[in-house]
């Protein structure tokens, strides 16, 4: 259960902004029908489910307290960063609070990206001269400018975060439309993901890529409509692990600055536990009211 709790106490947090104080972990708002629907969070009701015994049993806990405790722990059982925990959010009443709130503060996988509506020819969508997706450098924007610097945080927190965030757990077709894990061990800390970013062969895929199927990598079929990249070749069978990228995962590898941060990652997982660490306690008192 790492995985989903570390991706409830992101999902929670990530919807602060600094401009106007408004989101953040503080109010635990995902247990309320609007932010709850944000397609962003499908599927994350299954970790508030699982939560929920643990609140019956110690009622005392803030919801947006015990959302953010269970990914400390997550952390830590599974060989990540060990986050001390600072309690004192308070939970939402209603859903009011919305009023100020807005769709689109999650990163999106493709946003700006050039439209992709052929999923007979995902390939058609690379610039054949750089192998990047046309238009990446809008969702770059997205990522580093719409998200993180919305948050405030600056490209060496950007990266790890990612780095250290999307080495656990897998996207599913049912919920992002997205399929199969960023990496080998997707339930233990690791800087797989930024090593394998750089040293795997890479090939954008859509739906209609069928043949993945022939090479026992069907698990990696997006669902129709949507790209993504996986570790296979056409024509080419290893006996590699089926792994992905999203396309919002690649800009790491593709500019310039926050791959600089990518290679220093991929080369110390010593320095991105420590920085992931720090980063994703900052990223969950977001908006918390704490004194520094």
């Amino acid at each position: 259960m790492a995985p989903i709790l570390i991706r409830l106490a992101w999902h929670s947090s990530g919807t602060y902004d600094a401009a106007t104080g408004t989101g953040g972990s503080n109010g635990a708002g995902m247990r309320f029908k609007t932010e709850a629907a944000d397609p962003e969070n499908a599927g994350l009701e299954v970790a508030r489910a699982f939560l929920e015994p643990v609140k019956r049993k110690f009622p005392s806990i803030s919801y947006s307290d015990l959302w953010i405790l269970a990914a400390y722990v997550g952390l830590e059982h599974t060989g990540g960063p060990v986050v001390e925990f600072r309690p004192g959010r308070v939970d939402y009443l209603d859903e009011s609070y919305w009023a100020n709130m807005s769709y689109g503060r999650l990163p999106a996988a493709e946003k700006y990206c050039c439209p992709h509506l052929d999923d007979s020819n995902a390939a058609a969508s690379l610039d054949a001269s750089t192998g990047t997706v046309k238009g990446w450098e809008g969702l770059c924007t997205h990522v580093r400018n719409e998200v993180f610097y919305r948050m405030g945080f600056n490209d060496q927190e950007i990266v790890a975060l990612l780095c250290g965030g999307h080495v656990y757990g897998r996207c599913h077709p049912n919920f992002s439309g997205y399929a199969g894990p960023w990496v080998e061990h997707p339930t233990r800390f690791s800087n797989e993901y930024a090593a394998d970013m750089i040293e795997d062969d890479w090939t954008l895929v859509s739906h209609g890529d069928t043949w993945l199927d022939a090479q026992g990598a069907a698990e990696l079929r997006p669902a129709p409509g949507k790209r993504q990249f996986v570790n296979k070749v056409p024509g080419r069978i290893d006996d590699e692990p089926n792994q992905m990228m999203l396309l919002s995962d690649m800009v790491l590898a593709w500019d310039p600055t926050f791959r600089r941060y990518l290679e220093a990652y991929a080369a110390d997982e010593a320095k991105l536990k420590d920085d992931f660490g720090k980063a994703f306690k900052k990223l969950t008192e977001l908006g918390c009211g704490f004194q520094k």
